[in-house]
C-alpha cells in the first residue's frame, strides 16, 4: 500500500501487508490538548478488523475494509473494497473528506461532547 498524496493532516502511523493505520493530527491529539483516545484514525484492513478469534491471517478471498474511528467505540460505517489499491485510494479520499469537514462526526456519538466537537470543528473547518 502506498499513500502518496495523503492529505497533509494525516500521517501513516502503521503499515503492514494486510493493515495500515492513518492518524489525524497526532501533533495535537497528544493526550494534553485532546485526550489520546480521541485520536481520529483510519484503519485499512484485509478482512474485517474484528474477525473472529483464532483467525489471525485473513483469507485471500476477504475484501479490504476502510474504517474511520473517532474513538475506540465510535466509528463511521466501514467501506468495502475489492483490492488493496482501491482501499488505499478509498482511505485517502476518506481522510480528505474528514479534513475538509465533510464527515458528520456528531451523528456518530450517542452522548455528545460539545467542547470536543467545537475544537474538532475548528481543526477541520467544519461549520457546527
Amino acid at each position: 500500500m502506498e499513500f502518496e498524496g495523503l492529505d497533509e493532516a494525516w500521517q501513516v502511523w502503521s503499515l503492514e501487508s494486510t493493515k495500515a493505520v492513518l492518524a489525524y493530527r497526532p501533533d495535537i491529539f497528544d493526550s494534553q490538548e485532546f485526550p489520546a483516545e480521541c485520536l481520529p484514525t483510519i484503519y485499512v484492513t484485509k478482512g474485517r478488523r474484528g474477525r473472529r478469534p483464532g483467525r489471525d491471517v485473513p483469507d485471500p478471498a476477504d475484501s479490504w475494509y476502510v474504517t474511520l474511528y473517532l474513538e475506540p467505540e465510535i466509528d463511521l460505517d466501514e467501506r468495502e473494497f475489492d483490492s488493496a489499491e482501491a482501499a488505499t485510494t478509498g482511505a485517502m479520499a476518506l481522510a480528505s473528506e474528514f479534513s475538509r469537514g465533510e464527515i458528520s462526526y456528531r451523528d456518530l456519538y450517542q452522548v455528545p461532547r460539545p467542547s470536543y466537537f467545537e475544537q474538532l470543528d475548528e481543526l477541520t473547518g467544519r461549520e457546527p
